[in-house]
């Protein structure tokens, strides 16, 4: 008897070994998933951060202006209004700035300064008036050719050049803090990133203001009010249908619709938030049903038990409780429409926007559509200020998101 009893013992112990080693090797390959995704993001921020370090800086030429001489003569008066940028143009500013460029760096070196750099200046004196009676060291910004030799790349014949200014400290790298509060342009020494920004967070606001409430109340009447029948299953299966549909094809009923109804407002954030909410509501209303379903019976119960009415009882007690849940699904949306590129390059959003929008209507273009058009571009300044431009986005995302969370933490109740 024992030698029965012994064997199966011995199978029992083989098979809880067998059914150990099988978890740790489980735990063992869930730990080596976790990492690995860890270190692909660690390479791809860690990436694109030092592609980005490049771009949030801006190649310039030190050169100091003698204001004290009487080169200019202004009123420090007219630099208090409005018009003090065109009473600094009128007293022939950009000349002064011309004159001291070609002194300090030779006429080679000063043919490779901008021709709107006389603005910076003049945004310097407009600041500050009491520079007018001084020496000023300016950074004027660079040609995109001399911003390229001094990477090395573009034209050979002004590598020399950049190599000697370089070397006497007149050509430096600073940070563009520009770069935050310009608008687009057509060379990279000269391109800004809040237009764009502008453009998303009015595209954003757009589609949270139409998504959010209608979501939310089409999950409600449909989880709390809406009969069980043939129609309410055909609309939940649609509904669910319309969450997986491929982002484009909201593009093409915007274009479609809402471009067909509002012609003149092509590319503006108007017809862009339109468009987006109609691919997160549906996100919004699954994650919404889901949420309110969440909520136990027993609150209802009690709700209606003291004499609640119906609507009272939803919106007073199952829909503070569920929206935690609701939120999440409105970050996971909201999130997902501030990435999209397809729809809005169908309703004409990628066209070049040199100002910020203005309203809700004025034309604008939006983050990852201003990516998608540097990152086509052949200029390696580009390739740079995509990758700063990538590094915006990831940061207005996560402000984005932290506050949703913030928010959904704040509401969150137990029971």
């Amino acid at each position: 008897m024992s030698d029965p009893v012994q064997l199966r013992l011995a199978r029992i112990e083989a098979r809880l070994k067998s059914r150990y080693a099988a978890e740790r090797r489980f735990k063992a390959l869930g730990f080596a998933a976790v990492l690995f995704s860890a270190l692909v993001l660690a390479f791809l921020l860690v990436t694109m951060t030092a592609n980005a370090l490049g771009g949030f800086q801006r190649t310039e030429l030190k050169v100091p202006i003698d204001f004290s001489s009487g080169l200019l003569t202004v009123d420090p008066s007219q630099l208090q209004g409005p018009q003090a940028m065109q009473a600094l143009e009128g007293a022939g500013l950009k000349d002064v700035v011309a004159f001291a460029a070609a002194k300090q760096l030779g006429d080679a070196g000063a043919a490779q300064v901008q021709d709107n750099a006389w603005r910076a200046v003049a945004k310097a004196l407009i600041a500050d008036p009491s520079r007018l009676s001084g020496t000023f060291a300016a950074s004027l910004p660079a040609s995109d050719d001399l911003a390229a030799a001094a990477r090395g790349d573009g034209q050979k014949t002004l590598r020399p050049l950049a190599a000697k200014l370089r070397a006497e400290g007149k050509l430096v790298s600073a940070i563009d803090w520009g770069f935050l509060s310009r608008g687009d342009a057509t060379g990279p020494q000269d391109v800004g990133i809040w237009g764009a920004l502008k453009g998303s967070m009015l595209t954003m606001l757009v589609t949270l203001a139409l998504a959010f409430p209608i979501g939310v109340l089409a999950a409600v009447y449909l989880e709390e009010y809406a009969p069980k029948n043939r129609w309410t299953e055909i609309i939940e299966v649609s509904i669910n249908n319309l969450a997986a549909v491929p982002s484009i094809i909201f593009g093409l009923l915007g274009l479609a619709v809402f471009l067909a109804i509002f012609p003149n407002f092509r590319s503006a954030p108007l017809i862009g938030g339109m468009t987006l909410a109609l691919m997160t509501m549906p996100v919004i209303v699954i994650s919404g049903r889901n949420a309110i379903k969440a909520v136990p019976p027993s609150i209802r119960d009690a709700a209606l038990a003291v004499g609640a009415s119906r609507v009272q009882t939803v919106f007073h007690h199952v829909l503070p409780l569920a929206l935690p849940g609701i939120l999440t699904g409105t970050i996971i949306g909201m999130a997902r429409a501030l990435g999209e590129t397809a729809p809005l390059l169908m309703i004409g959003m990628r066209a070049f926007v040199a100002s910020p929008p203005e309203g809700f209507t004025s034309p604008a273009t939006v983050l990852p559509v201003q990516i998608f058009l540097w990152s086509d571009e052949i200029d390696r300044g580009f390739v740079e200020r995509t990758s700063a431009a990538i590094i915006v986005l990831l940061l207005f995302l996560l402000v984005m998101n932290g506050l949703a969370i913030y928010l959904r933490n704040r509401f969150e109740k137990r029971w």
